[in-house]
């Protein structure tokens, strides 16, 4: 059984697959690029899964607008991925903010740049303060 930390990287990397081929204007089936990542169907991936794809146009403003002259569409898009993830994961679960914070800065510094890192780690701590979550 994978732990919730592998199981999040894994759900980054659908939806920075999905993203990718959505933005070349690919044919792409969220359905196949979870078979094609996951060993076995899992719900939490699932339900992550589609949850961010729903939610995206939401959880981009949401990030645009904790952000200073920038926006999620300047960051690299594993970094995109990994912000939306933890931006769904802290407004429609009940996951403890710490660990959706820790969980997405530690794929941060897996897969991105300090910068984006730095931005991520902001923006989270921006929404948790100021939103409520």
């Amino acid at each position: 059984m994978a732990t919730r930390s592998l199981l999040r990287e894994k759900i980054m990397i659908i939806l920075y697959q999905y993203d990718l081929m959505k933005s070349n204007g690919l044919d792409c089936n969220i359905e196949d690029i979870m078979k094609d990542n996951m060993d076995a169907e899992n719900d939490f991936v699932k339900d992550m899964v589609y949850g961010v794809i729903t939610y995206k146009e939401e959880l981009d403003r949401l990030a645009n607008s904790k952000m200073k002259d920038w926006d999620i569409s300047r960051i690299d898009k594993t970094g995109a991925a990994i912000l939306r993830l933890a931006l769904y994961e802290l407004k429609y679960t009940d996951t403890p903010f710490e660990v959706v914070i820790n969980e997405a800065v530690e794929l941060a510094k897996k897969y991105s740049d300090d910068s984006v890192r730095k931005i991520i780690n902001a923006v989270l701590d921006k929404v948790v303060k100021e939103e409520n979550v």
